[in-house]
């Protein structure tokens, strides 16, 4: 019993580190997690006290106790069995396939990462890029919102600033979750994103587990009431005009609904506009790239990038910068799953698939009819416009701002929000020709104004933004018909 034990210093020293490590483990991190957890409580209560729509319980749940709940999902086992029997793997290899997925989809929300980190910083690279401005808001239909609803922000996609500019502009009223594609799941970027809240998806995966394990964490969300934020349109607008929408995450937010259920959802669209689009050149050359049938394809210089990196680095230190002008951001009129439903006299878990896919289809008709009445008219659309709409190809200065303000009439008497900046038209219309100018998308010849032919598709890109507001028929189209391009062609200044 007294005999003496000789160790090699590397043995005590690991035993020691292991020693010191399980007395963390056991009593001094749980103590610390727990007064973190605590902290975090504390901070989303009183936040809660602020927004309009709460931050869920859901939401702020551990991510390993969601990834538990939706890994055990009795639909998602079901998914494991049918898939093992489908491929001939075994249900073991079948289960870790979906635990991958599982920890693919669900976010680690952190209260201080969206509104200490993430809000602040959609602030200021907001407005140093723009002059942000909130457009037109139904304020009344807004506030009768059911706070206790599960909300669904519908937003056109124009830019990936999207993002950062809802969020900034947002972050007074909730907490969004989003649903972003495969390309931010970079490091570090990735885990920034996940802190916020966001959801990774893979756009066209055609996996059939895979697409069950994200119905069902879409699902859960919406039963939780979490505020979500989409953009049905899939992707980037290539032209400017609205895509056609993609309605998979709709859909599974809508096909559970229970009309008698204690939750409603309400979706509200959220129209979205720029003076310039930063991804505007590389968005215009995926679409001439595409046509003919082919799949448009992105293609971004590193070179070319930190070029205008550097440029506008270098333009700010010389004082010589100046913002992107203005991005505005409007709110449609809310629109309730629960009252639509009931208009219709239907419930969509009662209905065939095929009927179920229709009656899906025609909500996503109605949501991109309202997304587009939403969507701002801002000086540099309203120029690019109005001289594309007319077979004229050169303009005086006082003919332009005549059409402009004809154009402008048109859009008012159907209810359209234009940003006018300072209230003053004349200055609105010399906002918009003068970023044109500056771009050289419009040239200026003896004082007279024409589009530069090298540039047409992307006068008509920016037109496009706001060209299904200025038809006859828009109340009863969904999608924006761009304009031809090649008409432009033939005698262009």
């Amino acid at each position: 019993m007294g005999t003496t034990v000789t160790l090699p210093l590397w043995l005590v020293i690991v035993g020691a580190a292991l020693a010191i490590w399980a007395v963390l483990d056991h009593l001094l991190i749980p103590s610390v997690r727990w007064a973190l957890r605590r902290r975090a409580n504390r901070a989303i209560d009183e936040l809660n006290t602020r927004l309009h729509l709460r931050i869920r319980p859901f939401k702020a749940t551990r991510r390993q106790v969601l990834i538990d709940r939706l890994l055990y999902d009795p639909d998602v086992l079901e998914a494991v069995e049918k898939h093992s029997l489908a491929t001939g793997i075994p249900r073991e290899i079948a289960m870790e396939q979906a635990k991958r997925y599982v920890r693919e989809i669900v976010p680690s929300f952190s209260a201080y990462a969206y509104f200490r980190i993430g809000t602040r910083l959609a602030r200021r690279l907001s407005q140093l890029l723009y002059r942000v401005r909130l457009g037109y808001t139904n304020d009344a239909a807004l506030r009768n919102v059911d706070p206790d609803a599960s909300v669904v922000f519908v937003i056109n996609h124009r830019s990936n600033m999207d993002y950062v500019l809802v969020t900034y502009v947002a972050a007074t009223s909730s907490a969004l979750s989003y649903a972003v594609g495969e390309w931010a799941q970079v490091w570090p970027l990735r885990n920034l994103i996940r802190s916020m809240g966001a959801y990774f998806i893979r756009r066209n995966s055609r996996d059939a587990l895979y697409r069950k394990i994200l119905a069902r964490y879409v699902h859960m969300a919406i039963q939780a009431g979490v505020v979500q934020a989409v953009f049905p349109e899939g992707g980037l607008s290539l032209d400017g005009a609205l895509r056609e929408p993609k309605l998979g995450l709709i859909s599974y937010m809508v096909s559970g609904f229970d009309p008698q259920g204690e939750r409603d959802v309400v979706f509200i669209p959220v129209g979205v506009n720029y003076d310039r689009v930063l991804e505007d050149r590389l968005l215009t050359e995926a679409s001439a790239r595409g046509q003919g049938g082919k799949r448009p394809s992105f293609r971004v210089s590193g070179r070319k990038l930190f070029g205008f990196i550097g440029n506008s680095l270098w333009l700010m230190l010389r004082g010589r910068w100046y913002r992107y002008g203005y991005a505005c951001v409007s709110f449609g009129q809310p629109l309730s799953l629960r009252a639509y439903l009931a208009e219709r006299h239907i419930d969509l878990r009662t209905l065939t698939p095929e009927r179920r896919e229709a009656e899906i289809a025609r909500l996503g008709q109605a949501l991109m009819t309202e997304l587009a009445r939403t969507i701002p008219a801002l000086p540099v659309s309203l120029v690019a416009l109005a001289m594309l709409k007319t077979a004229r190809r050169q303009f005086t200065a006082f003919e332009l701002k005549g059409e402009v303000y004809d154009l402008m009439a048109r859009l008012e008497a159907k209810g359209v929000y234009i940003h006018i900046p300072r209230q003053d038209r004349e200055y609105a219309i010399e906002v918009g020709l003068r970023m044109l100018l500056l771009r050289r998308i419009i040239l200026e010849q003896d004082g007279t104004y024409g589009v530069n032919p090298a540039e047409e598709t992307l006068l008509t890109y920016y037109a496009n933004a706001i060209a299904l507001l200025d038809s006859p028929e828009n109340a009863a189209q969904t999608a924006q018909p761009p304009l031809e391009v090649e008409r432009l062609s033939a005698g262009s200044a």
